[in-house]
């Protein structure tokens, strides 16, 4: 079993052009037609258990490969792969690989699910005393009728350190947009195999007790990267779903920060939550008229609405294209792989406490939190509920992130009490922060004199019910017993 290193970035075809007319590619390359069929069962057994196998021709042989795909970081995929050369187009299960031990007498299911046909282009690099391959794909994944072109590079480490693959990309990303890569040639091959893909939702985070909470922590962090960057591919105007959970992933991602600062904290800490804050802030605009719009009893938006909902749309798409956030995606995801904090003595005690111990210690301080922050609700300023809010959110994605470490029964059943307390909280929060901040975005926008616009907001009696709708939610969360504990 091989160790692979490897760093993945999109292109688009203009910007490979651009790439293979640049000075950073030198020498000639070379081409290698490639096409690998890849399997599973008709249940797809391999994939939900986080492996993909595939026989790839290339150069007259045959290569079968397993990759334990579900090990990969964000952005930086470090993963067990088993390698062997067969004679034809049929798995070979031996002992070799996971694969027989897995499936069983499922095994005499596997069947070919999509194919990947490919030209590879490969220059050998060297930068900061490493020695690195860059291999440029381009073609397209086929599964029956449906198609998937893609054009990607991937950076792959032969000797030295992984900073030099991210050296390289950022060198790669300044000269053309190449924004960093989460979704494997497996993952778009089994996109085909299902309904068109409109957004992505947080997956279940399943984490081990005897993980270290370094472990732990970027396995969060990745899980929310990951799942930002796929719907970010898929925004556009009026995929509301898509823009939601890329907000969603970032403002999981910025809660794991704050949960994990004892743990995580070094010189890039701030500047990385800065950036996660100020990206955030650039599709909230567009979320935020998405949830007006909602409101209208018709199926009509008025044309001041649809404009200024258009344009916080193209402000959201022009921040995400923007240098500084493809930047801080290949930042983010070095930063998780390398970053100082990993050895900071500044965290060394959070680094070795049981993980156990810390998510029941995180848990315990927001609840507290929580709890106290929502005292005397009714009598409270719009801006200490908008704060309650934001500290129900945290608690709730850290009750998400670590419930897979509390698994005994009345756990589970104390769990399921606790998440439903909070997740009313905070939909009742949302609802009044939602009253307040509407009249501002009418009237930043120059639409607080219409009386169409002007309509979609909420009546003042309808603020005085959601106060005490509120007070009522945290009451029953109040009363909610930790599933911790």
């Amino acid at each position: 079993m091989a160790v692979e290193v490897e760093l993945k970035l999109e292109l688009t075809p203009e910007a490979v052009d651009d790439l293979l007319g640049c000075d950073l590619l030198s020498g000639e390359p070379t081409t290698i037609p490639q096409r690998s069929i890849y399997f599973d069962t008709p249940e797809q057994d391999l994939r939900a258990a986080g492996f993909s196998l595939r026989i790839r021709q290339s150069r007259g042989q045959r290569v079968q490969t397993v990759k334990a795909t579900g090990a990969a970081a964000a952005g930086l995929f470090a993963r067990p792969e088993w390698e062997q050369k067969v004679g034809d187009d049929l798995p070979v299960l031996d002992d070799t690989t996971p694969i027989k031990a897995l499936l069983g007498t499922r095994g005499a299911t596997l069947r070919p699910v999509f194919e990947v046909v490919a030209e590879r282009r490969i220059w050998t690099l060297s930068q900061e005393d490493a020695e690195f391959e860059l291999a440029l794909d381009r073609g397209e994944v086929v599964a029956g009728d449906r198609h998937s072109p893609f054009c990607e590079i991937e950076l792959e480490l032969k000797s030295g350190s992984p900073a030099a693959l991210f050296s390289y990309a950022r060198r790669i990303n300044a000269a053309v947009p190449s924004p960093l890569s989460v979704l494997s040639k497996a993952g778009r091959g089994y996109r085909l195999l299902g309904p068109v893909v409109r957004a992505v939702k947080a997956e279940p985070m399943i984490l081990a007790s005897d993980m270290t909470t370094v472990i732990a922590f970027r396995h969060i962090a990745g899980a929310c990267l990951r799942q930002f960057r796929l719907n970010e591919t898929l925004i556009d105007y009026g995929n509301v779903e898509a823009l939601h959970q890329a907000r969603v992933a970032l403002r999981r991602l910025r809660s794991a920060f704050t949960l994990h600062k004892s743990v995580a904290q070094d010189g890039q800490f701030d500047r990385l939550r800065e950036d996660l804050r100020w990206l955030a802030a650039g599709l909230g605009t567009a979320r935020d008229f998405d949830v007006l719009v909602a409101r209208r009893k018709n199926g009509e938006i008025h044309s001041g609405l649809e404009e200024a909902r258009r344009q916080s749309y193209e402000e959201a798409i022009t921040a995400l294209a923007s240098p500084r956030a493809r930047d801080l995606m290949l930042n983010l995801s070095e930063w998780l792989s390398l970053g100082e904090w990993l050895t900071a003595p500044s965290g060394t005690d959070a680094r070795e406490q049981p993980l156990r111990d810390f998510a029941a210690s995180v848990l315990s301080r927001f609840r507290r939190k929580v709890r106290k922050g929502g005292r005397g609700l009714c009598g409270q300023e719009d801006a200490a509920r908008h704060q309650l809010r934001k500290d129900t959110k945290k608690l709730r994605y850290a009750a998400e992130f670590f419930a897979s470490l509390f698994e005994g029964k009345r756990q589970k059943r104390r769990y399921g009490r606790f998440l439903e307390t909070l997740e009313a909280l905070q939909d009742k929060l949302g609802l009044l922060n939602d009253a307040v901040s509407a009249p501002e975005l009418l009237a930043r926008f120059g639409l607080d004199k219409n009386p169409e616009a002007m309509s979609l907001l909420a009546p003042a009696e309808d603020k005085e019910s959601l106060v005490e709708a509120a007070a009522d939610a945290h009451d029953a969360f109040a009363d909610a017993k930790p599933f911790w504990r």
